[in-house]
């Protein structure tokens, strides 16, 4: 990231070069800070103090933020973010926790799946059900069971050319709140996964 930006400071390049070389460099600064996070969740997990600040929330305006964060990104890859969620579906959660593990969701989708990207919500008796869908390729025949522990990649799958935490950091989080996560579908039709949280009911 550091070479690229000194690169663009020296020789004379266009507006759309130097675009391209800020866009990149925005790029790396977003992994960066991901895996710091991801590194400092996993290590308060293991210590068994994963630090959860509830809050009422209401699911639509979070999976909103969550799709506009990655708007700009699904656009420069000809891919759409759509959100399907009641707007009076409201629970206690820790939003910015929700919104870490929802976010390392969809990058996995723009990373490796294909077409739409679909984020929502719903209520399954006493849980929210949040759910990342999309039409790329799914994970690797019995993979799944694997997909959430840390450092685990698939090579050519959907976990490849990361660091093999943002799944794992997924299910710290839903276990963090009381639920889980689970690969509810995975091949070309549609490859969907799924965060079960119970669901506190918001107040006032």
């Amino acid at each position: 990231m550091r070479t690229e930006l000194e690169l663009a400071l020296r020789s004379e390049r266009s507006s759309e070069e130097l675009r391209a070389a800020l866009r990149s460099a925005a790029e790396e600064v977003d992994r960066l800070s991901q895996l710091a996070e991801d590194l400092l969740v996993i290590a308060r997990s293991d210590q068994g103090r994963l630090p959860i600040a509830r809050e009422p929330i209401e699911l639509s305006v979070l999976l909103e933020r969550v799709r506009k964060r990655f708007e700009d990104r699904a656009r420069e890859r000809g891919r759409e973010i759509v959100v399907a969620a009641p707007s009076s579906l409201r629970a206690e959660l820790d939003g910015l926790r929700i919104e870490q593990a929802l976010g390392n969701l969809v990058e996995n989708a723009l990373r490796h799946g294909g077409g739409e990207v679909s984020l929502s919500a719903r209520r399954d008796d006493g849980s929210a059900v949040l759910e990342v869908s999309d039409h790329g390729p799914g994970f690797p025949d019995g993979f799944e069971a694997e997909a959430f522990d840390r450092f685990t990649r698939a090579g050519d799958g959907r976990t490849g050319g990361g660091a093999g935490l943002g799944l794992a950091i997924v299910r710290a989080i839903a276990t963090a709140h009381g639920g889980g996560v689970v690969v509810a579908a995975s091949g070309e039709a549609a490859t969907t996964l799924r965060i079960t949280l119970p669901l506190a009911e918001a107040r006032g």
